[in-house]
């Protein structure tokens, strides 16, 4: 009997664990795609938030350290760049996230994960109102996450964020015409008051050039690990 209840109790801790990781698994993706929806209405202070307070951010060629880096791009950069201080959605400004084709793994002690989402964006400026300097007035972009994510306080947050831009273009132009506005910087901070805490390596060559993100998971046949 001793036995049974042994046995019993097992399998339920076993699937209580396989329960919870499904639980982060969905965790996860809320936590990524609300990070689309604050950026989307430029909601700055509310995509801080969302990430842990040892936070390394990779965005070009740079890696922004920690909250206050994560807060220097946001909330320095982007929200004086694109709303003049407002934290919010403005007049004729738009820029829409669409996060897909998500793929989620959790750590067997469930501390942390790592995921993959691809991105796809438009962004622009309406007629009736003046164009963000250097910005096209119509955008397409598109790239890969490859995060890590930390549960911090009892609490999900991106940890490790990687974004590989693959292509930006002028809508009227369309892709063929392939057209990148975001320059590599070349400047640190404080040198640069809105620069990175180190640099990272040189950002990816992007369309024409193709390329292939390296995947954090295994082939799901095979076993293997993709290699360039």
């Amino acid at each position: 009997m001793s036995e049974a209840m042994d046995d019993r109790d097992t399998r339920i801790a076993e699937l209580e664990n396989r329960l919870g990781m499904l639980e982060d698994v969905n965790a996860i993706r809320h936590l990524q795609y609300a990070y689309g929806y604050y950026i989307d209405k430029c909601l700055y202070d509310e995509a801080v938030a969302l990430f842990s307070r040892d936070a390394r951010l990779k965005f070009l060629n740079g890696v922004y350290v920690g909250t206050d880096g994560v807060r220097r791009l946001y909330c320095d950069w982007f929200r004086n760049y694109f709303t003049n201080g407002h934290n919010g959605p403005v007049y004729g400004f738009l820029l829409e996230h669409m996060l897909l084709q998500d793929i989620i793994h959790v750590a067997p002690d469930r501390q942390t994960a790592k995921a993959r989402f691809r991105c796809l964006m438009q962004g622009g400026t309406h007629e009736s109102r003046d164009p963000v300097p250097g910005f096209p007035t119509a955008n397409w972009e598109a790239g890969i996450y490859e995060h890590g994510y930390i549960r911090e306080d009892g609490v999900w947050k991106i940890h490790r964020f990687d974004y590989t831009m693959l292509w930006q273009a002028d809508y009227h132009k369309g892709w063929d015409r392939d057209e990148v506005h975001l320059r590599p910087f070349t400047r640190l901070f404080p040198e640069d008051p809105i620069g990175p805490d180190e640099f990272a390596e040189a950002a990816r060559p992007v369309w024409p050039h193709t390329q292939v993100v390296p995947f954090h998971y295994p082939h799901p046949v095979t076993g293997k690990y993709w290699q360039e």
